[in-house]
């Protein structure tokens, strides 16, 4: 039953962003970012969440390229789903990609999408969870302290010029407690934003998770004719 509601779906998705993204090339959603480059270091002592790369205390900070956009690409004064794309490069060459929108945090709240006008004090989370040897694990990132970011994406790359945005990473069962395992900071990269820049949390996904199979046939289909056949 399960898999044939995922199905469903994940084919509803399909059409809806096949059908936006004839209108809205190439990207049909997250149409504008701003790119961030920075380094996420690991908060030593953290609560185990059964994947082993969040549970590796690295000694040394790893470097991170990420992404801010605006989900429908909505006016800066009107509220928008926001998205945070994370990519955290490896010392082996490799990466590993997350991407998160802007959710609530309690339960159900952490599995529904939050229209958010601005960063500040926004949650963002996975919506889906990660599949580990220990049960189903959910991510969200929030900034911290909390502190007042401008809506424009221009107005925002000069605040953060200014001062970096530090964001920390939690992980969390679907239905427990959030704990911190990471710390960001972000600055605003010299790169511009543009199509070349694609995240993909299926093709590189966090060493030592796996994914259900349900969220798969939800999230795949969508993915795919969103970014006709790469990732956001």
């Amino acid at each position: 039953m399960l898999a044939g509601l995922a199905d469903v779906t994940g084919a509803a998705l399909r059409g809806f962003f096949s059908l936006l993204r004839r209108v809205r090339h190439p990207r049909p959603i997250h149409p504008h970012g701003l790119v961030l480059t920075g380094r996420a270091t690991w908060i030593r002592g953290a609560a185990p969440s059964g994947i082993d790369w969040i549970d590796d205390e690295r000694e040394e900070p790893v470097e991170v390229t990420a992404r801010l956009s605006r989900g429908i690409g909505l006016p800066a004064g009107l509220a928008d789903v926001l998205g945070l794309a994370v990519r955290f490069h490896t010392v082996e060459g490799g990466h590993a990609d997350v991407l998160l929108a802007t959710t609530g945090i309690g339960f159900p709240s952490r599995f529904l999408l939050a229209p958010r006008r601005t960063p500040t004090r926004a949650i963002f989370g996975s919506l889906l969870p990660y599949r580990s040897p220990q049960g189903p694990v959910m991510i969200c990132a929030r900034g911290v302290p909390s502190r007042t970011l401008p809506a424009d994406l221009r107005s925002l790359r000069r605040s953060l010029e200014q001062q970096p945005w530090r964001v920390r990473i939690y992980h969390a069962a679907p239905t427990g407690k959030w704990h911190p395992f990471a710390e960001l900071v972000l600055r605003p990269a010299a790169e511009q934003d543009s199509a070349a820049l694609r995240f993909d949390p299926v093709g590189h996904p966090l060493p030592g998770s796996t994914t259900y199979p349900w969220v798969r046939r939800v999230r795949d289909p969508s993915y795919r004719a969103a970014q006709g056949g790469t990732s956001r």
